[in-house]
């Protein structure tokens, strides 16, 4: 940082120099080459524009003026040839000023422009006559306005890539919101129904039924285990963002959930009171973990609906291993829909965005024959290696 701002001070200093040199050193140079030189010598200001962009246009201010005026007494005194150009080095200002109005505050930026405009107009009356004082004058604010224009549409692009990004970052944590919101209500709303269920039971025939009571108390043990950790990853999931210091805390606990733990949630279902019959067909392959989730969590909602609302002991989960899509159903013989909820909470919504996000179709609604029906179509990627045609 000491690095750049002497850096920035020592072109500063050699910028005013410069313009020293083309004042008092040549003499006898028309006007436009003075400009020129002038126009030239402002790159030494860059890194002061970078810094202090006001010292900046209050450098280039001076020495344009200067140049201007040592000019005009050299043409008076008969030593230049032509001073008709002198006043093109107030483009270096305008630069300058364009840089001002792109970066800074707009208060600075409008008492930076009137500063400019009132310095510019005033030294072109005083030393422009006739003609030449109308083409100079129009020249300059034209100049001018063309660099303000400049800097308006690079802050109004900054501006824009700013909103963007923004927009960008707030879609994202609503969609992060979203997913989490998602799994904790496919995790909890499942196993605090199952839980309840148990409980109930339990209470009934604690008095009756001693060693039916204790089998109650050991799922509700078992199901709240499994709650409890399915929360810790959830938790642990938040914290990515410091990955050396969650590494620890993530290698103990077990992998996301999958279609090959269907048959533990069926376990974990009957224990509540619902007999459920999973069949597969297809042939069985590893999917992407995104699908798989999903898939899981599908089944894992309309399992919990059964369980809640459909009021039957059965229900029936196939899983359908396609070349191009995972299908997923679930069927009762229950209320149907009802009575089964399917317009309350947060269920069905939750399943059709998992599916939404996938670019997957699910249908939810009552069977002709009574009971419910939950089914899910969730496309697969191309595996890789497949051989494609000669065409």
């Amino acid at each position: 940082m000491t690095r750049t701002k002497a850096v920035a001070w020592a072109g500063g200093a050699s910028y005013l120099l410069m313009v020293g040199l083309l004042v008092g050193g040549a003499t006898r140079a028309s006007g436009t080459l003075h400009a020129v030189g002038s126009l030239l010598a402002v790159s030494l200001l860059a890194g002061v524009v970078r810094r202090m962009p006001q010292l900046a246009l209050a450098m280039a201010l001076f020495g344009s003026t200067a140049v201007v005026a040592g000019t005009a007494d050299s043409v008076h005194e008969g030593l230049a040839p032509s001073y008709q150009g002198q006043f093109l080095s107030y483009v270096a200002v305008d630069l300058v000023l364009g840089v001002i109005v792109a970066t800074c505050a707009r208060r600075a930026s409008i008492v930076a422009v009137a500063v400019c405009f009132a310095v510019q107009l005033l030294v072109i009356g005083a030393f422009a006559h006739g003609d030449n004082l109308t083409v100079n004058g129009v020249i300059a604010v034209l100049a001018m306005a063309a660099c303000c224009m400049a800097g308006l549409l690079s802050r109004e692009r900054r501006e824009h890539a700013v909103a963007l990004r923004a927009q960008e970052v707030a879609e994202a944590v609503t969609a992060e919101r979203l997913r989490i919101a998602r799994e904790l209500h496919d995790m909890v709303a499942h196993s605090i129904g199952i839980i309840a269920i148990q409980a109930g039971v339990g209470s009934r025939v604690i008095q009756t039924q001693p060693a039916q009571a204790r089998e109650a108390l050991r799922a509700i043990e078992a199901t709240s285990r499994e709650t409890l950790s399915g929360l810790r990853r959830t938790l642990v999931s938040l914290r990515r963002a410091d990955r050396d210091a969650t590494a620890s805390e993530q290698s103990p606990h077990a992998p996301s959930p999958g279609l090959a733990d269907v048959e533990r949630l069926a376990a974990a279902t009957a224990d509540a009171g619902v007999c459920v019959e999973v069949r597969r067909s297809g042939e069985q392959r590893p999917v992407p973990a995104d699908i798989d989730l999903s898939a899981y969590r599908i089944v894992q909602e309309a399992l919990t609906n059964v369980v809640r609302h459909a009021g039957t002991g059965r229900c029936r989960v196939a899983i359908g291993y396609g070349d191009e899509e995972l299908s997923v159903e679930v069927v009762d013989d229950g209320r149907g829909a009802t009575e089964n909820g399917s317009t309350h909470g947060f269920g069905i919504v939750g399943m059709r965005e998992r599916v939404g996000l996938l670019h997957g179709h699910l249908s939810a609604g009552p069977r002709p024959g009574g009971g419910f029906r939950v089914a899910a179509r969730l496309p697969l990627p191309a595996p890789v290696g497949v051989p494609v045609e000669a065409r």
